[in-house]
This record gives structure tokens, sequence and C-alpha cells, in this order.
């Protein structure tokens, strides 16, 4: 099976003509797939936690984000790709929610750090100036980003040596996503966020195993032990899977999960699970 490095949104979002619906979230949603030797990892996209926030009926929160000012203060591979990850999340975050001018900026932010960890093709004036000409067109803005970070992904799973990027990219946006759906949650309790919280329980277990393979440094080994200090809060959630076949539609870069899961997670559990992400997404943003 070839690597498909799913990189946030985006990578494993399904295409312009199959959208995400947010009141079906098992039948539509995508999996990023990121394979090492023999072994298949697989975590969802954020873009499925953008839809279920925008469909809650939350307002628009802009504190939420990461500011693209913040871009320029990133020196190391392991920040710039973290965050590249968190801008993406944030871009699709703001796209959702129809703020064009804020999402001029997360692209720019996006660019800035691709450019430095170099993937320049990935954002080429040309597709800027798409970017610029189609804000009334939330569907086109969200496809276009789509189309940018799979090229990302081509570029990435060329190179043996970079595959540890494409896994810190996909860690930034899982961990921007869970940041958002804890705190919105915290807000307003509805039952399908709360769903998605607890099914992270295994994309977490997932996501740490792949970064496990490439943590040979002391940085990268802080976050692999803070987000083993997460996935102990997630270890007393009760996570019970109903398993259907998925269909696996690999031209598409797509894996349609069919399967059903149910979830029990006391406030007590999602409040300590919301602090920690917030804690370690903190470090990773500063």
């Amino acid at each position: 099976m070839p690597l498909v490095l799913g990189l946030m949104l985006f990578m494993a979002c399904p295409p312009a003509e199959d959208p995400v619906d947010p009141e079906k979230p098992k039948k539509d949603s995508t999996i990023a797939l990121f394979q090492v030797g023999n072994e298949l990892f697989s975590i969802p996209s954020p873009i499925q936690s953008a839809a279920l926030i925008k469909a809650s009926g939350a307002a628009f929160n802009a504190d939420l984000m990461n500011s693209p000012q913040n871009a320029s203060s990133y020196a190391t591979t392991l920040q710039k790709a973290l965050n590249l990850g968190v801008y993406g999340a944030d871009l699709a975050y703001v796209n959702y929610y129809e703020q064009t001018q804020e999402a001029i900026g997360y692209l720019n932010a996006s660019k800035k750090l691709a450019d430095e960890l170099g993937m320049t093709s990935a954002f080429s004036p040309e597709l800027i100036k798409k970017f610029e000409s189609n804000l009334d067109k939330k569907d086109t803005l969200i496809q276009l980003v789509q189309n940018t970070y799979r090229d990302i992904d081509g570029f990435l799973k060329n190179d043996e040596e970079t595959k540890y990027i494409g896994a810190l990219v996909l860690a930034g946006g899982w961990l921007e996503a869970l940041y958002f759906t804890t705190t919105v949650v915290s807000e307003n309790a509805d039952n399908k966020i709360i769903q998605r919280i607890g099914e992270q329980k295994h994309s977490l277990e997932n996501l740490i195993k792949l970064l496990q393979r490439y943590s040979n440094n002391e940085e990268y080994s802080d976050l692999v032990e803070s987000l083993v200090e997460l996935y102990n809060l997630f270890d007393q959630v009760e996570v019970t899977y109903d398993f259907v076949a998925p269909e696996h539609k690999p031209d598409q870069k797509l894996t349609i999960v069919n399967g059903t899961t149910s979830v029990k997670m006391s406030k007590e559990q999602m409040n300590a699970i919301g602090e920690k992400a917030k804690d370690i997404r903190s470090q990773i943003i500063s």
C-alpha cells in the first residue's frame, strides 16, 4: 500500500463533489493514512471537527486560533511543522465560518512555514491569486486548501528523511482540532462534539505510536511525553466500536468509515482532557 500522508485538513478530505456532512460524521468521516514500514497509522482529519463546531451553532471565535503573526517566531523544524498543522486547522475553521480576510492571513502564514520547510511549490503565486479571487466561494476555498496540502503530501511521501515532518504537521492539526472541540463543548455541551472528543482516544494512540518512530531529540521527546500524559486522561473514557468494513478509495486517498462508535465520558474527564490539550497547544504555539 502506498504512503498516504494525510496532512491536516486536507490530504484525506473528500473531493468537492462529496462535501463533508456534519450530520453524518460516521459515514462521511475521512481518515489520514500514514504508512511507516509495514505499519499503517490512521488519524481523522480536523475538517470534521470544524464542520461539527459550525453545525452546533457555536459563534465564530477568533480567539480560538493561533495568530498568523506568530509564524515569524518559529525557529526549529519541529515548531514550524507543528504550527503548519495548527494553521491548517485554523484555516479550515475560518473557511467554514466564511471569515475571508482571516483566511488570507492563515494562508500566508502557512505559505511562510511551508517555504521554510522546503515546500515552496505548494504555495505558488498562482494559488494565492486563485484564493483571493474566490473569497466569496467557501466550497472553492476549501477545495483549494485541500489541493495545496495534497501537493505537500506528494513532496513528503517521496523523501524518507522528511516523513517525520509530515508526522509533526499531522500532530499539530490534530491537536488544534481537539483544542477547538474541547473549548467549544465547555460552553455548549453538544452531543456530536462530545462524541467526537471521545473518539480521539484511539486516534491519539495511533498518533503517539507514529511519533515515537521519529522521537530522536529532546524537544521531540517532550512532545511525545506530553501526548502520553494526555492519553492517560483518555484512558478512563469508555469507547466501544461496532466494526463494519471500511470502504477504501485509493485513487482519492480516501477511506470511508462505516462502523459506529459509542462514547461514555464524564464531565470531569472531558474537562481534564480539555485542560491538558490547552496546555500542550500553548507550548506548541508559544
